[in-house]
């Protein structure tokens, strides 16, 4: 048996998720459940409610990996709850439980969990104009070590296919 790819989908949570980046997010976790990978958040609100929200209803898989050790924190569409109990610290879990990134806009959660990411080399995919991390960090490097460009791109679709032609490439 292969394993499933998972896909982590990151952005803002409730405080900052306006409602085209709620939207965004939505198409972003149907696109990922379609194409039978998994979908992994940091399993709390905003963008990542919205993600496994759109999995769940495409009718995928979803894992929250949140940063409590109580698994009810977790949003209702997380199908596999893991409570770290290391707060900030599961940016770093969430990043490498991860094949492959979509950023939808996001904060500085989203930037350390980009972070994490790219000092991994792990594929990273910024949907455009959804604002924040996603937006000033489009198609550049962290930093000089170039360990992978954040790709810019304009659709969940596009997104999703980006993030699977780079996992199945390496």
């Amino acid at each position: 048996m292969t394993r499933k790819i998972q896909i982590l989908v990151i952005g803002h949570n409730e405080n900052g998720c306006t409602p085209e980046a709620e939207k965004i997010a939505y198409e972003t976790g149907a696109e990922i459940a379609k194409s039978g990978a998994v979908l992994v958040t940091g399993g709390l609100g905003g963008v990542m409610r919205a993600a496994c929200h759109g999995a769940k209803d495409a009718g995928g898989l979803t894992v929250g990996i949140i940063p409590q050790n109580d698994p009810s924190f977790a949003n209702e569409y997380c199908d596999i709850v893991i409570p770290s109990g290391i707060g900030l610290a599961r940016d770093f879990l969430n990043a490498l439980a991860a094949d492959g990134v979509i950023i939808v806009g996001g904060g500085s959660g989203t930037l350390s969990e980009t972070c994490a990411a790219y000092m991994y080399k792990k594929p990273i995919a910024a949907i455009k104009n959804t604002g924040g991390i996603a937006d000033k960090f489009v198609d550049q490097y962290l930093d000089h070590r170039e360990n992978v460009k954040i790709i810019g791109v304009y659709s969940p679709k596009e997104a999703v296919k980006y993030i699977l032609e780079m996992i199945n490439s390496s």
